[in-house]
């Protein structure tokens, strides 16, 4: 149990009514999970204002509430005003579970790509070496080896800050957490202490929401203007924004590259399906991973590890046993020869280079088929550019529903199409189903040839009018192979 008082020592608040001795036992900022005890948060989000609720929230037993608006209340009810309720959140978050953030080794990465796989590479780097460690992720979240299903890339600042003060209590020394644009604009991370921030590359995503490419940079660039002195930034010196995030941050400036100088640098010598050899600074490295985009995820491994004192060597041994994350250019061989690349590609750079990945390591006379989709009730201007790259770096192109959430899958597809030219439409398909499309691609397959189901990843849902079907890429890939025995 908490006093309201020592909750809000980090919050610049003004009472207007009740007072702060009375003991607080929960937070939420979901009015139908109030309580006695319950301090209600009225956060104004992007389709509820939480202020229409306060009274919900009282009905159930809460009796102190955080506003960035007045409201009236019953006289019994403490009214507890701020500037902006959704950075109040954060901080009385992070004072509920006593900062469990500066009791480890947090280390955020963000960027539009590459974030699931850097942080559970690290992840499972660390756990290798000795380390007990948490994992904040798209796929999972893990405190030691126990695992919980992930609902949010990042979690909002409750959740947040009690599987941090967990972790803290399981023992774990570290924690690397994938940091999105939409949880830094939410203010979801807004008063935990890094250790230090990666920024892996920013392209075109996520428009719908933060509207502009200026604003989506301006909101990642926001993490790296918070971070404190004694932290440090590590940049991916191969786009030409990493720079921008370092321009006003107080930390330790470092950078990673293949193709510029950077502090950590690498040079691919071989890139097979059965995986990479490569130099970081200088030094040899097996990798059992894929392609020249998780070569940079590796060196940005080796930088973060380096930079929390490691021994370079011990890094490089831990490092080649490494295994390619799930639904991240994940594979699977029929019996006929034919490979499946199962990868969560939903960007258009994210499919580029994955195709670009594919187109390096085939051999001749191999056909690439691509299955793409893209999701609804999303950015809508890339539709047309991921029909495009994949249709232009593959020999078959199947257009295919991905997750159309609320919106009409053929809208979506349609959309798609404006993407092809006049010759891009002799070598494509449209099917809707995307089970369907997955098992025509594999009937039009021969030995040899590579598949490649772009989209859904370590998905194990479809998502189709607010609904979630299960649904597996991978396993329905390794069914309809031993089904159709190719």
């Amino acid at each position: 149990m908490k006093t309201l008082s020592s909750i809000l020592q980090q919050t610049s608040f003004e009472l207007t009514q009740g007072d702060l001795t009375m003991e607080i036992s929960s937070l939420t900022f979901d009015s139908r999970k109030a309580s006695e005890g319950c301090v209600f948060i009225a956060v104004v989000g992007a389709l509820n204002d939480g202020h229409q609720f306060v009274q919900s929230a009282y009905d159930l037993g809460c009796r102190a509430f955080i506003v960035e608006q007045k409201v009236n209340m019953p006289s019994d009810a403490t009214i507890i005003l701020v500037p902006k309720t959704d950075r109040a959140l954060a901080d009385v978050a992070c004072s509920f579970y006593d900062q469990p953030s500066r009791e480890l080794k947090l280390i955020g990465i963000t960027g539009t790509n590459g974030k699931t796989t850097t942080t559970t590479l690290l992840h499972d780097l660390f756990t290798s070496l000795g380390y007990t460690c948490g994992l904040i992720s798209t796929v999972v979240n893990k405190i030691g080896d126990q695992s919980s299903p992930s609902t949010h890339t990042t979690p909002d600042p409750i959740r947040l800050n009690a599987l941090l003060r967990n972790m803290v209590e399981q023992g774990c020394s570290h924690c690397f957490m994938e940091v999105s644009s939409h949880a830094i604009h939410q203010q979801r991370i807004h008063g935990l202490s890094y250790t230090g921030a990666v920024f892996t590359n920013i392209t075109h995503d996520h428009l719908d929401y933060h509207k502009t490419f200026a604003e989506y940079i301006r909101v990642k660039k926001q993490f790296f203007d918070e971070l404190s002195s004694e932290s440090f930034a590590l940049i991916n010196g191969d786009d030409r924004n990493g720079q921008v995030m370092l321009q006003n941050t107080k930390a330790q400036k470092r950078s990673f590259a293949l193709k510029t100088p950077a502090d950590y640098k690498g040079k691919v010598l071989e890139n097979e399906i059965s995986g990479l050899t490569l130099t970081i600074n200088g030094v040899e490295l097996c990798s059992r991973l894929v392609g020249e985009f998780n070569a940079l995820n590796l060196i940005a491994v080796y930088g973060v590890s380096i930079l929390l004192g490691l021994d370079s060597l011990n890094v490089l041994r831990g490092m080649s046993n490494l295994s390619s994350v799930e639904g991240r250019f994940q594979y699977v061989r029929s019996q006929g020869g034919i490979t499946a690349i199962i990868d969560y590609a939903h960007t258009p750079d994210a499919l580029e280079n994955v195709l670009n990945t594919i187109a390096a390591i085939r051999k001749e006379g191999q056909k690439v088929i691509a299955v793409v989709g893209c999701g609804g009730d999303r950015d809508r201007e890339k539709r047309p550019v991921m029909a495009g790259i994949a249709a232009k770096k593959s020999q078959q192109v199947i257009l295919t529903s991905d997750n159309p959430r609320t919106e009409d899958p053929m809208k979506i597809l349609q959309d798609m199409e404006v993407g092809l030219t006049d010759d891009n439409r002799a070598h494509s398909l449209t099917i809707v189903d995307r089970a369907q499309a997955i098992k025509t691609a594999i009937m039009l397959a021969q030995s040899g040839d590579i598949l490649l189901i772009a989209g859904k990843g370590h998905e194990k849902y479809q998502e189709i009018n607010g609904v979630k079907h299960d649904f597996d890429d991978f396993q329905l890939t390794e069914e309809f192979f031993n089904q159709l025995k190719k």
